[in-house]
């Protein structure tokens, strides 16, 4: 309660300068959450301002306000504004993120600013490095949280049209477009609320994934015809995807996003994994179904974490080590995946 009273004195004090940062390769949750953060502090008054730390995937870049959005490492123009508004800010808010190194090369800058620090995530194992601490595994999505906050603070009335789309477009794609077992009935009541607003659920859906670069449609038929793996005596599926084989498919940021959900929709299979090769590492995406852990395995074997059934890794393997590795793993969890229900 005292945290909270000091919060709720800081959201309603004169005129403060916010800085919202979210994690590496943002998705929507991270967009939508930091967005309809931004333009709900500047409604109580306070400047704000978003900035990434790299640049995100096209079919995010529709939401309200997002031409605002500062990416950290697009220039060096980009990186000193950064650094500028990180060490003037009163205030510091970390959105849909756990730990300082999920933003790179901002991390140790927001540490180091003299700014408060607010955290608010949905993800587990919170760091301890902000003064105001809210972290709920069981929001769906940080957008949630984020609504949620606002309301508790008692501004749910301050909710409007474009804030809804950057929410709701959070809420949307970290529900699996309300597939996964994080969609409980609290989500669906947020979502009515924000429909409220007068909200097109349809237009941000569109917006999101329909909207896909042909250059992107090819690639996920590459994939599909070429890559995908199927083992249905561990009931998984993986794929794999070389610097080259991007190249050639001229992909650029996010084309690969949602790919990993494609195993999933496969008949029998509980576990759906996605390998990509970037210049310096091997990123791993993970889905499962039920009570198969992805998270337990990734932070095992792959430096990873995340949600239950959504989780990434890392991996400075080369792309054909870290398949061998992966295929080396399956074996011990054979019997507990041959055991989801799906």
């Amino acid at each position: 309660m005292q945290q909270w009273n000091a919060f709720y004195e800081l959201i309603n004090s004169a005129s403060k300068r916010f800085v919202i940062l979210t994690h590496q390769n943002p998705d929507a949750d991270a967009i939508g959450s930091s967005l309809g953060w931004k333009m709900y502090l500047q409604k109580k008054g306070h400047i704000a301002t978003v900035i990434i730390p790299n640049e995100c995937p096209a079919n995010l870049r529709w939401m309200p306000q997002f031409e605002e959005v500062i990416t950290y490492d697009a220039n060096a123009a980009s990186q000193l504004r950064s650094k500028e508004l990180l060490q003037q800010a009163d205030v510091i808010c970390c959105l849909d993120f756990n730990a300082l190194h999920r933003i790179k090369d901002l991390g140790a800058l927001a540490q180091n600013a003299p700014a408060t620090k607010i955290l608010i995530d949905h993800h587990l194992e919170p760091e301890d490095f902000a003064s105001f601490v809210f972290s709920d595994t069981s929001k769906a999505a940080t957008a949630q949280y984020i609504f949620d906050i606002i309301n508790q603070l008692g501004d749910g009335i301050l909710v409007d049209e474009p804030m809804a789309e950057c929410l709701y477009a959070g809420i949307m794609t970290d529900t699996g477009s309300f597939r996964h077992g994080n969609t409980t009935s609290e989500v669906h009541l947020v979502v009515a609320e924000l429909m409220k607003t007068g909200l097109n659920v349809n237009h941000v859906h569109r917006s999101i994934f329909d909207n896909n670069s042909f250059a992107r449609t090819r690639l996920l038929g590459y994939v599909l015809s070429e890559k995908l793996v199927v083992l249905p005596e561990y009931r998984t599926a993986y794929m794999s995807l070389s610097i080259e084989e991007l190249k050639r498919f001229n992909s650029e940021m996010g084309d690969t996003d949602g790919i990993v959900n494609v195993g999933l929709s496969i008949e029998n299979v509980v576990m759906s994994v996605l390998m990509i090769e970037r210049r310096d590492e091997i990123k791993l995406s993970f889905r499962s179904v039920d009570q198969f852990s992805v998270r337990d395995l990734a932070h095992k074997y792959f430096a990873g974490g995340g949600h239950k059934n959504a989780s990434g890794g890392r991996t400075q393997l080369t792309l054909p080590q870290t398949l061998e590795r992966f295929l080396s793993i399956l074996p011990e969890y054979q019997t507990e995946l041959l055991n989801v229900e799906k």
